[in-house]
């Protein structure tokens, strides 16, 4: 049975976000992570060594742990071997052949753009293009946007995910910010607001000083997905609860909206 990100069920999926730069130590990370009580795991590929960005190194990956794998891979590539959005997706779509879960398809792709939507209509054609080719692998879509120093409104982050949506995604995501008591109460509105308005499973994230907050309660709010690190490590930005911590939470919040449905 294919393991999925987008599963019928109630309540959120824990997933584990990591990098590495080796398979070894992503392995180490998973297995840490499933121990943990993660219900998935995400991989951002800009740590990875070129050399081990291969399908039989990503099935090595993806076979360490019985959980669904999300793969990653912005303009941010440490090693500068993949300048470019095609070769990045070529690298995703061995993940997609490997078996992963869930590819991220960023909502600028092939045209970088403010808050990473793009409105070329020959790019989206192109995303469109890939999604179907990823598709066609066994593999979901989450098109993603972040703009992690810029607050939005509920109107402009329905908006933009609405549209995300129509361009046959799986799941959608947006990450903005949230600075002030007003922004994290817009944050909130948002949450509730994307989990009656939209048809598919979304990711509705927050950075700055009230991240915290949101993150943990995101999850009993309608978020489908959140993210939490195994450990942290001084390489890597440490953001993100633990996967503990937020297993801890959410199963001892004994609520979310969906039950209330």
């Amino acid at each position: 049975m294919q393991r999925t990100f987008s599963p019928a069920r109630k309540g959120p999926m824990i997933t584990a976000i990591m990098g590495g730069e080796t398979p070894e130590e992503l392995i180490a990370q998973v297995r840490g992570a499933e121990f943990d009580g993660a219900d998935g795991i995400c991989i951002d590929l800009a740590y990875l060594k070129p050399e081990f960005r291969t399908k039989d190194h990503f099935k090595r990956i993806i076979g360490s742990a019985c959980l669904p794998f999300m793969f990653y891979f912005y303009r941010n590539d440490i090693w500068k071997a993949c300048a470019t959005d095609e070769s990045r997706q070529e690298i995703l779509l061995l993940a997609a052949e490997a078996g992963a879960s869930c590819i991220d398809v960023m909502g600028d792709l092939y045209d970088p753009s403010p808050r990473e939507r793009t409105y070329s209509k020959d790019a989206i054609a192109r995303q469109r293009e890939l999604i179907d080719k990823i598709h066609e692998r066994g593999s979901e879509v989450v098109m993603s946007s972040h703009m992690t120093s810029e607050a939005l409104s509920c109107e402009e982050v329905l908006d933009q995910l609405q549209e995300f949506e129509s361009r046959n995604a799986d799941i959608v995501k947006l990450v903005a910010a949230a600075n002030t008591e007003e922004d994290l109460q817009e944050a909130i509105k948002t949450t509730m607001t994307l989990r009656r308005t939209l048809k598919k499973p979304f990711i509705h994230l927050v950075g700055g000083k009230y991240m915290r907050f949101h993150r943990f309660m995101g999850p009993v709010l309608g978020v489908s997905v959140c993210f939490a690190v195994h450990r942290y490590d001084m390489r890597w930005p440490m953001m993100q609860p633990t996967v503990k911590a937020m297993r801890t939470v959410v199963d001892n919040m004994h609520f979310n909206l969906s039950d209330l449905d």
